[in-house]
């Protein structure tokens, strides 16, 4: 007993003249949470797909057995995301990858209440979209926008955001990078001029705010690497590109890129040693719009563009991403290779939008597209040379394999071939297709020329 108590007495002792360290102090990150937590949303939407198979192993089996599913079947699916609030009015920023589609979606904020909101506009390239609270006079908390341009490797970064459903989680980091490129999921262009972070991001943080020590919004958290891969690898697209687009997309529910005025294709290896180049990566200039942009910057076929401003240029698909983080009116300098030597040549983009309205859109339903004229920009953005004509899908749903992107060339109907020059032309011989008949559609896709055939029923 004597023994129990002596030790008793030495812990006692010891806990007396050692107190716990910092007993009074509060990490930071504490007050940024709490002011901050109450302005992100859960985001839960439902969308409608088409598929032929409400099971998906029947979809996969059709897949890999017979190449594509025949129209069919519609269904519902449920996702979830994160979101911000960034007006006391109640409008919200997230990804487009969140919201874009949603037939239905719905916000729980911090203390419980849901809400419904409605889609006002975004931007699938970009990846950016706002919805709006519907709660009419209501006033709700909110995040101030801070400058992602004076963003520092190394400073703190804090997520918050819906990881797999578990609402308002917290993960702290630092920012590890700035200026980062990765390849989209779909393999449809690149995310440019990211954030990359530390600070755990996973499936539903999406759209969730990337915040300073401050407080204030630098990113919106967009993409990961797959965790088989690598862990703590994050992304967040920076906030002073989505400020760039925030007016019109409120006001004109999408955004206005910038346009160059330029056809390129990725520069390999072989062609720069057989036209003598120095570079072995960039984008080749093929084709230099009249009346362009690049013309009147002095852009001539045959220049290398290896950078917009700091950025690197290593593929065409590259070069289109990183001109559509600029809008018409900005003034980039590019450096470029011609014959040998390194040039900086300052240009101020056009507008993308001004090209497509020379031309209207139409929709053929029985092809399940959205299809327009060819425009300046059109080339630019898929790389489409002057010599192939006809008319580019602009939307899909997928039905018969066409995608965003593909040119009509031609159409063949039970043999007989009919050259499509205009949207005109192809509503014609859409019109005339009769149930039974044989089609192949002869498509020019990504430098490619394939036929995408099937039977009208």
């Amino acid at each position: 007993m004597k023994k129990l108590l002596a030790v008793l007495s030495v812990v006692f002792l010891i806990s007396s003249v050692f107190p716990y360290v910092n007993p009074d102090y509060e990490s930071p990150i504490v007050k940024v949470v709490e002011a901050c937590a109450p302005a992100v949303v859960k985001i839960d939407v439902t969308k409608t797909v088409r598929s032929s198979f409400f099971d998906p192993y029947f979809e996969e089996f059709f897949k890999k057995w017979f190449g594509e599913l025949p129209p069919g079947f519609e269904r519902q699916v449920s996702s979830l995301g994160s979101g911000f609030i960034f007006d006391p009015e109640g409008y919200v920023l997230t990804n487009y990858h969140v919201v874009g589609g949603a037939d239905s979606i719905t916000v729980t904020l911090l203390d419980g209440s849901k809400y419904d909101a409605e889609y006002i506009g975004g931007d699938e390239e970009l990846d950016i979209a706002v919805i709006k609270i519907r709660a009419e006079g209501k006033k709700f908390p909110y995040l101030e926008f801070g400058d992602s341009d004076k963003v520092k490797i190394g400073e703190w970064a804090i997520a918050i955001g819906n990881p797999l459903g578990f609402q308002h989680t917290v993960t702290l980091g630092v920012v590890s990078a700035t200026n980062r490129k990765i390849p989209k999921p779909d393999g449809n262009g690149y995310y440019v001029g990211l954030i990359q972070t530390d600070a755990a991001i996973n499936p539903g943080n999406s759209g969730g705010p990337l915040l300073n020590i401050h407080g204030e919004v630098i990113g919106i958290n967009t993409a990961i690497v797959n965790p088989q891969e690598a862990v703590n690898l994050g992304f967040a697209i920076p906030i002073n590109t989505v400020k760039k687009f925030l007016n019109t997309i409120l006001t004109q529910r999408k955004v206005e890129k910038a346009y160059l005025g330029v056809t390129v294709m990725t520069l390999t290896e072989e062609t720069a040693k057989a036209l003598g180049l120095k570079s072995t990566s960039g984008a080749l200039i093929t084709a230099v719009q009249k009346d362009s942009p690049a013309e009147k910057a002095g852009l001539k076929e045959g220049d290398v563009i290896l950078k917009v401003d700091d950025q690197d240029v290593r593929s065409h698909e590259e070069l289109i991403s990183i001109i559509h983080t600029y809008k018409p009116g900005d003034t980039a300098v590019l450096t470029v290779e011609r014959k040998g030597k390194i040039l900086k040549i300052p240009v101020t983009f056009g507008a993308s939008e001004e090209e497509e309205k020379t031309t209207g859109e139409e929709t053929i339903g029985l092809l399940g597209v959205t299809v327009s004229e060819i425009t300046p920009a059109d080339r630019e953005t898929y790389s489409i040379p002057e010599g192939i004509t006809g008319v580019i899908v602009k939307e899909s749903s997928g039905k018969y394999g066409l995608q965003k992107g593909d040119v009509i060339v031609a159409v063949y109907v039970n043999g007989r071939r009919y050259d499509i020059n205009s949207v005109e032309d192809l509503k014609k011989v859409v019109s005339k297709m009769k149930k039974g008949d044989y089609i192949a559609l002869y498509i020019y896709r990504n430098g490619a020329r394939v036929f995408v055939s099937f039977i009208y029923r």
